[in-house]
């Protein structure tokens, strides 16, 4: 099921002036598409990920796991280098300790 609403969402924002960022599917082999299809379908079952019409879109790559099974991962690479970085950097979770 998807997240509540929160009084704080997280937000992507992107550089000033860029356009949405679109790259065409890797190509895949039958039993990758096969596994791809598997996985999205329980994703939307289970209400993790719901269809969307965005004009975004990153490619599906898959890793091995050590189990022999794949890994589904999604290459954003793209929409990353359009994005501005987070300049409120996370804080040291040593130095949170320190402070207790």
């Amino acid at each position: 099921m998807l997240p509540p609403y929160r009084m704080h969402q997280h937000e992507i924002v992107e550089d000033p002036g860029s356009k949405p960022t679109f790259r065409a599917p890797y190509r895949l082999s039958p039993t990758e598409l096969a596994d791809m299809k598997k996985q999205i379908e329980y994703l939307l079952a289970k209400g993790l990920i719901r269809p969307s019409t965005s004009p975004y879109g990153a490619p599906v790559l898959f890793t091995p796991k050590p189990d022999g099974s794949l890994c589904m991962c999604i290459d954003f690479r793209a929409l990353n280098k359009h994005t501005v970085k987070n300049k409120f950097p996370i804080p040291r979770i040593d130095d949170r300790l320190d402070q207790l």
